[in-house]
Parts: structure tokens; C-alpha cells; sequence
């Protein structure tokens, strides 16, 4: 080789971890293998690491088409369809997602690409076993919509806006790729809800504020989520609504003296109204009925009235009685010397009760004739 000539070549070395591709006048002529080779000055070689084997040169799609059936020989192709996903491994281990329509180059060297593809189906759902190896390596909520069901619970699927199905009970995950796809979580069990602070008036026009309790399932969440755009929120104002119908169809007194029918009235109201959407009342009751102070002044001193009529009626009433008793028993006494003769008795033992000493004069005759001789006068 002249000196001529070597000023127009240069030494190009090849690692063991690396690949050379070599460009004359900007196009891809061949690949480099490990070595020292010597190429034209004119002529341009990019040196690719390839224990990194995802190929991150620009023109894949050109080497796709430049090297054909030589393509195998350096690299592996990952062709994914429209309706697959593709799963990435090296050295048998999971590294990443390749989404649908994804199209790249992996170097075959020191390290082994294998790619695993998996159809998306209609339904989107992620395999249990794809599932857990993505979640694995932290990259599952990347690419799927991740939603779990708890028990008294039941999941809906939305994709793209339309309901796609219902979810029992469990772990899901549903591809996301070019679709919107959610997830809504729908409890069974029985809530409770509380209306409170309503500010109401009664048919008699008095001011009033009331709190309300109800405890309420869903029965249908299908038709919970699609019949109504807020169902909880739904359920809350035609307990309002319901509660004031309720209040303002009857007096203070009404109200007062009878909450049993108040809750019936409501229970019966928001039931009509919310059967229908799958949502089931199970009760509803009135907790707190508070007045203003001014009504309660009022109705305190009422109170105080009526109880003190009632006091006022049972003692005459218990006086007329004892009346009533102590004629009865003169009478039986005018007419029975005997009787006389016993309460005569009685009234000595009480007199006896409360002096310490008494002197008897002409014997039992003689008191008791005085004690009667007193009595008469």
C-alpha cells in the first residue's frame, strides 16, 4: 500500500460489545463485526454499543429496507399489529411495553431480546399473569387502567363513554391504548345520609330547623350510574325536597305530637322518587326538631298552663272524693251505735299516744263518756 493510498483510508476497531455501521455518501453499504477494519476517509462509521440492544439510530425503517433478508443475521425485529401489545424481555427477564403499532430494532449480541405478544381483545383486559409481572417491574399503571373491586361492591367499565360491562368482586387492569378507559366503583352496602341545618316553615307559619337521617343501598348500579348523573347527589335534594313537603303540610302541633308520621311521609315521597334509578330507601327519620327561642319561651310557659290545669283539676278532684268518703262514713255511724262506739275507741288510743300519764275517774265509762261529752259540745 503507498503512502498515497494510506492518506485516504483510516483504521476503524470494532469492540466485542459493539457494531459499526459504515455509510458511503450518506447510505448505508454494510455492517461491522468486531476487528480492525480500514475503510475510506470519505466513507462514515457510527459505532453502536450493543450491550444496550435497542437500536436508537434514527433511520430503522431504512436499515429494515437496505438489509432484507440480512436483517436476522444482526437484528430482531419487534412488529407489533395494531391489536397487540408487545412485552420486551432480556435475558428472560421483563424489562418493558411495546405499545400497538410500535416498531423498533434490537441488536443480537451479548444480550437476548425476546418479544412476547399479546392480543388486547375487545374486552381489553389484561391477563391475571401479564398483570402481576408488570406490576413487578412498576409499569402496569403506565399502560392500564388499574381498578379494584371490593366485596358489597360492584365495578362498571367504560370505555369511550359506553359501558362496556360489570365487574364482580377483584383485581383488574384494562389496556388504555388509543381508547379512554375507566373504571367506576359502585357500593352495596347501606349508607347513611344526613340532611341537616334545614331552615323550614309549618303550615301554621312557624319557623323551624330540622335534621334528617335516611339509610339507603343501591340495588341496580347500572342504573344508578347511566338514569342519573350523580345519583348520591340526586338522592340528597329529594330528601330536602321531601322534607320540606312534609313540614309544610302540617301545624307545630301536628309536627310535635306525631314524627312518626312525618318520617312516613318522606320515606314514602323519596321512595317513589328514587325506585326507579336502583336505589332503595330503607328508612327515614327525623332526628332533631329545633325552634327558635323566642318559641321556645312560648311554648314552655303553654306547657307550664296546661300542667298546672291539670294539677288544679286532680286535687279538686281528689277533694270532692274525700268529701264524698267522709259523708259517706258520718252516715254509717249515725246509724250504727257500735261503729260510734269504735271510733270512739280509736280516739282514746291517738289521745293515749301523746300524753306520758292519765288518771281514770269512775272507770272506762267515765272517759269515754267524757271524751263523747266533749265531742258534743
Amino acid at each position: 500500500m503507498t503512502r498515497r493510498n494510506v492518506m485516504f483510508i483510516k483504521r476503524i476497531v470494532i469492540g466485542d460489545g459493539e457494531r459499526g455501521l459504515l455509510y458511503r455518501n450518506r447510505r448505508l453499504e454494510r455492517i461491522l463485526l468486531p476487528g480492525v477494519t480500514w475503510v475510506s476517509t470519505r466513507c462514515e462509521v457510527r459505532i453502536h454499543d450493543i450491550t444496550q440492544p435497542v437500536y436508537t439510530g434514527k433511520d430503522a425503517e431504512v436499515l429494515i429496507e437496505r438489509l432484507g433478508d440480512e436483517l436476522d443475521t444482526h437484528f430482531l425485529l419487534a412488529d407489533i399489529g395494531v391489536d397487540e401489545v408487545g412485552l420486551v424481555s432480556c435475558d428472560g427477564r421483563l424489562r418493558g411495553v411495546l405499545e400497538p403499532g410500535a416498531r423498533f430494532l434490537y441488536w443480537k449480541g451479548p444480550v437476548r431480546v425476546g418479544i412476547e405478544r399479546i392480543a388486547i381483545g375487545d374486552e381489553l383486559q389484561v391477563p391475571k399473569a401479564v398483570m402481576r409481572r408488570l406490576r413487578q417491574i412498576g409499569v402496569l399503571s403506565r399502560h392500564a387502567v388499574v381498578s379494584e373491586v371490593p366485596q358489597e361492591s360492584t365495578g362498571m367499565l367504560f370505555v369511550d363513554g359506553t359501558l362496556r360491562r360489570t365487574l364482580t368482586p377483584g383485581a383488574y387492569a384494562f389496556w388504555n391504548f388509543q381508547k379512554n378507559v375507566s373504571v367506576e366503583v359502585v357500593e352495596l352496602r347501606v349508607q347513611a345520609i344526613e340532611v341537616s341545618g334545614q331552615e323550614l316553615l309549618t303550615r301554621d307559619k312557624v319557623s323551624l330547623r330540622v335534621n334528617l337521617a335516611a339509610s339507603v343501598r343501591v340495588t341496580d348500579p347500572v342504573a344508578a350510574r347511566t338514569r342519573v348523573a350523580k345519583y348520591g347527589d340526586y338522592l340528597y335534594r329529594e330528601l330536602q325536597f321531601g322534607l320540606r313537603k312534609a313540614v309544610a303540610s302540617k301545624t307545630l302541633d301536628e309536627l310535635l305530637g306525631d314524627k312518626a308520621s312525618l318520617d312516613g311521609d318522606i320515606f314514602g315521597y323519596v321512595r317513589g322518587r328514587v325506585t326507579d334509578l336502583g336505589i332503595e330507601v330503607l328508612g327515614v327519620g327525623v332526628k332533631d326538631v329545633i325552634l327558635p327561642g323566642e318559641m321556645k319561651t312560648i311554648l314552655n310557659e303553654v306547657v307550664q298552663a296546661e300542667k298546672s290545669a291539670q294539677a288544679n283539676t286532680i286535687r279538686r278532684r281528689e277533694e270532692a272524693n274525700a268529701t264524698r268518703s267522709a259523708l259517706n262514713t258520718a252516715r254509717l255511724i249515725a246509724d250504727n251505735p257500735t261503729l260510734m262506739r269504735l271510733k270512739e275507741l280509736e280516739t282514746l288510743e291517738k289521745v293515749t299516744e301523746k300524753i306520758d300519764k292519765l288518771t281514770v275517774f269512775g272507770g272506762l265509762d267515765g272517759v269515754l263518756g267524757q271524751v263523747v261529752s266533749l265531742k258534743d259540745r
